[in-house]
């Protein structure tokens, strides 16, 4: 075959590839059904069938004609995601293992509770940031998740509450796999779908982006105006011991993050949440209290004292009660709100990243 020849053949080959439909935007939907001299509407109709009504298949769209149907099928196909695996817990915490179409597999999570019901989604594949007690960090970052997968895990779990619970999903936490904030084009845009009246009308008040501390991220955030909440993965408040689990504290160290949220408070007016997990011979003495004390004066804040799921027998294991007690009684003395939260799952393999690692 010849080089011309051959060139043409790949290229025939790469225009006769389905694309992801959801990867296009409505104006060009409209644009591709102009072209097949159909009615710019159908798009509207294609569009509120992919994102309203989360369709998996181009058949599910009953009020199109079953040309329209094939000349869909023909262009292209729907990248959804697929629960692969769901783990029930005693206490109604429900897991998933979610199967993204390239095979890989993130997870998710359902938490209910007496007054809501939270899903916990997963933004990327794995992850890079190497904090010591996750295990997601074993499974290492595989690529950043789009748009409609992030979306798609929220549509999973909104139908297993209504299925499961009988009652609506409540609440988003971006606490899954991943980081946010590496992948925050992405998760901005599923987020905008989320709360879009062309997608799920959530309000953006009941949505939580927990990072762990990207201090120039959470600057854009402020500038960028977004509504969402906004959590820190602390879990400590010195430097030394907290560069030495989460490896991203050395080029984002407490003083550039402490700069950083007061900007965003300047800028948003809303408080902060800390994720802070107490362990044992790590963080549980009344040193690292005093630190964290000192670091909440910074904004407005309240702080979240959670309960450690173990991921294996090693260094990290929970701290006394007692200790977290004094965290709790210590902070509050200071006028700063602490709640403790148990643990959730513990008869499944609920950490994060604990199920993919295994799938």
């Amino acid at each position: 075959m010849s080089a011309w020849s051959l060139c043409e053949f790949n290229n025939m080959i790469v225009s006769t590839e389905k694309r992801d439909i959801r990867k296009l935007t409505l104006d060009e939907l409209k644009t591709f059904f102009l072209e097949k001299g159909e009615k710019a509407f159908r798009a509207q109709q294609v569009y509120e069938w992919l994102w309203k009504k989360s369709a998996k298949d181009f058949n599910q769209m009953t009020n199109l004609s079953v040309q329209t149907r094939d000349m869909l099928n023909e262009h292209f196909t729907i990248n959804h995601i697929r629960v692969d695996n769901m783990q029930r817990s005693e206490d109604g915490t429900i897991k998933n293992a979610v199967k993204l179409y390239d095979g890989l597999v993130v997870e998710s999570v359902l938490i209910p509770t007496k007054d809501r019901i939270t899903a916990c989604v997963s933004s990327q594949v794995g992850c890079s940031l190497d904090c010591k007690f996750c295990a997601t960090a074993r499974l290492k970052r595989m690529r950043n998740l789009s748009p409609d997968e992030i979306y798609d895990q929220v549509v999973a779990i909104k139908q297993q509450a209504e299925l499961f619970f009988n009652r609506p999903l409540t609440n988003i936490v971006f606490m899954g796999m991943g980081e946010p904030l590496l992948n925050y084009a992405n998760v901005i845009e599923a987020i905008n779908k989320i709360t879009s009246t062309e997608g799920l009308n959530m309000a953006s008040k009941r949505i939580t982006l927990s990072t762990v501390g990207i201090a120039k991220m959470i600057k854009k955030m402020a500038d960028d105006g977004v509504k969402f909440n906004l959590a820190v993965s602390l879990h400590d408040a010195i430097n030394e011991t907290r560069s030495a689990i989460m490896p991203i504290n050395e080029t984002n160290p407490l003083e550039e993050l402490a700069e950083a949220l007061k900007y965003w408070y300047k800028k948003t007016k809303r408080k902060v949440t800390y994720e802070y997990v107490v362990w044992n011979g790590i963080n549980d003495t009344f040193e690292h209290v005093q630190a964290l004390v000192k670091f909440c004066k910074h904004i407005p804040c309240k702080v979240n004292l959670i309960e450690y799921n173990p991921i294996d027998d090693g260094e990290f294991q929970q701290a006394s009660p007692e200790a977290i007690q004094l965290y709790q009684t210590t902070l509050e003395r200071n006028g700063i709100i602490a709640r403790i939260r148990k643990s959730r799952g513990k008869d499944i393999d609920a950490a994060c990243g604990q199920l993919a690692n295994k799938s």
